[in-house]
């Protein structure tokens, strides 16, 4: 069994890898690190685990689990492995956005492969430490990444893409109260989100010359989950792309391309993530859809962690999603 660790449990993303890995067949949870509710029983911050573990969070963190995963705000993971010491052979998954880019991936001797296993799998395989991807970055990069490889992605790339409440964390902020929330829909940092720099390092990485992409990130009224459109001038068929994406995507377990039109429900709760190719005119237009805390966030960590400790890619992600 893999001995994995979480240091910082209480909020949605630690929940859903605390989930994952109680269930997970060949992962054992040893411990979940948090400043703020030591002591307590995991279900005071997830009453949905009441009945399922009598785990307790913790205050110091066991530096000899096989893995651990860093669920940290952004910044905070690097000052966290400043102040504590993990044995060698402990594999580092970090959540956060402090090592996705290449000029801060190597850090404290560690150095950090981008986990996103549909552009990086054999490197993952080959790594030892992980930063996984962005949520936002997840589900438009996998938008992309056929074209990229391809070399047609020559002309501006326009991509909007709403977000649940559950993307800004578990604080309160004011755009995350229900009343504020509710009804409602706002769009933020546009052209500026912080997941353009990674999306950008991985186009590139397949392409140099892939053109400029412009963001409009969305605040949605529901709780989880991402829906990304992207659009660009294509000179070739639609028969033609869709030809490029089920070719890149023929080994890729949990990235489907369907041939009906996507609704954000068909992956909620699952590590899947979801594509759709439609033409018009000149025009290529590719939707994508993820949970943004599974695909986006814990689910693809799970996978990372598969995929460096050599086991089934999707051990303890056959999660049940509802279309209802």
């Amino acid at each position: 069994m893999i001995s994995a660790g979480i240091i910082g449990g209480s909020g949605y993303t630690g929940g859903e890898l605390i989930r994952l890995l109680l269930h997970h067949p060949e992962a054992e949870l040893a411990f979940v690190y948090s400043t703020t509710r030591a002591g307590k029983p995991l279900n005071s911050a997830h009453p949905d685990l009441l009945g399922v573990t009598d785990l307790l969070f913790t205050g110091t963190a066991d530096p000899g689990v096989d893995v651990v995963f860093l669920c940290l705000g952004h910044g905070n993971s690097s000052e966290f492995l400043k102040q504590h010491t993990f044995s060698d052979r402990t594999r580092v998954i970090d959540l956060s956005n402090d090592f996705r880019l290449k000029e801060d991936a190597q850090f404290g001797g560690r150095e950090f492969v981008y986990g996103l296993p549909e552009l990086n799998r054999e490197a993952i395989r080959e790594a030892r430490h992980i930063a996984n991807p962005g949520c936002f970055a997840t589900a438009i990069q996998l938008a992309l990444l056929p074209l990229a490889r391809a070399g047609v992605l020559r002309e501006t790339v326009h991509v909007n893409a709403v977000t649940g409440s559950t993307g800004a964390g578990v604080g309160l902020s004011p755009t995350t109260h229900f009343s504020w929330r509710n009804n409602n829909v706002s769009w933020y940092k546009p052209f500026t989100h912080q997941h353009l720099g990674e999306i950008r390092q991985s186009l590139h990485a397949l392409d140099a010359d892939s053109g400029d992409l412009l963001f409009l990130p969305m605040r949605g009224d529901f709780t989880r989950g991402i829906f990304a459109t992207a659009y660009t001038p294509f000179n070739g068929s639609l028969a033609e792309a869709e030809r490029m994406f089920l070719e890149y995507y023929d080994e890729a377990p949990f990235t489907v391309v369907s041939d009906e039109p996507l609704q954000l429900k068909q992956v909620v709760n699952t590590n899947f993530a979801h594509l759709h190719l439609h033409k018009h005119e000149d025009v290529l237009l590719v939707s994508s859809a993820i949970d943004n805390l599974l695909k986006g966030a814990s689910g693809q960590a799970v996978q990372n962690m598969n995929l460096l400790f050599g086991i089934p890619e999707n051990s303890g992600l056959n999660l049940k999603g509802s279309i209802f």
